[in-house]
């Protein structure tokens, strides 16, 4: 085979994997498939059928505090990545990727739906827009915050000559309040105990399945989207 013929084979090699990781990922898998799911309110829905709902998100219990930002918040996810550097090439090594959740409310026009993710076994897909971005380098001193937040998972942000490292950060989370969309079965659950201000016996309820897992995000195409 020719050297031209060569490379134009990895010219659309190249080309075909990086479609298969843009077509392929959360963010844009999640979007096709939200797009076929009807958007309903949580009074309107009916057992055993895949629904998706869009509102606020609202805490169970004592939210969570995000690591860097330290908002109040129901779902963060986040990544500490190093660059590294080998002969010519380099490489970002994930030091850290985090993921913490709790149970939560959607309010959907004053009406409620209670979400229950779980992580083992894992019942959900998840993409979370960044909320917050960090980095260090050569010449990029880390704030006092992103160095507060190195420590807190024993980085150290400067190598053994005393040069920073090259170091970034990103965070996403679902707040207190933040508009998100979530897809899943539908049940109806009755109440053991009464919650405050729901004067109902049952609630609705989005959980996953042997063949349907919960989709939880909150990019904003998804929510001012319907079927």
């Amino acid at each position: 085979m020719s050297p031209i013929f060569i490379f134009v084979l990895m010219i659309c090699a190249v080309g075909v994997i990086a479609f298969l990781s843009y077509y392929f990922s959360s963010k844009n898998v999640i979007i096709r498939t939200l797009k076929n799911v009807p958007l309903d309110q949580p009074s309107s829905l009916k057992n055993n059928q895949l629904s998706k709902v869009s509102g606020k998100a609202l805490h169970v219990t004592d939210p969570l505090i995000a690591p860097f930002s330290k908002r109040k918040c129901i779902f963060y996810q986040l990544k500490i990545e190093q660059k590294v550097n080998s002969g010519k090439n380099s490489r970002w090594e994930t030091l850290v990727a985090e993921e913490r959740f709790q149970d939560f409310f959607i309010n959907v026009n004053g009406e409620v739906i209670i979400i229950k993710p779980l992580q083992h076994p894992k019942n959900y897909i998840c993409h979370l827009v960044k909320d917050s971005e960090q980095s260090s380098g050569t010449f990029n001193d880390p704030t006092p915050e992103f160095n507060q937040l190195l420590k807190r998972y024993n980085i150290e942000s400067e190598n053994f000559f005393g040069f920073n490292k090259t170091i970034r950060y990103e965070e996403g989370i679902i707040e207190i309040g933040e508009l998100i969309t979530v897809a899943g079965i539908a049940k109806w659950k009755s109440l053991k105990e009464p919650m405050p201000d729901y004067p109902y016996s049952k609630i609705a309820a989005l959980e996953s399945d042997a063949k349907q897992k919960l989709i939880i995000t909150d990019l904003p195409e998804v929510a001012n989207s319907k079927r």
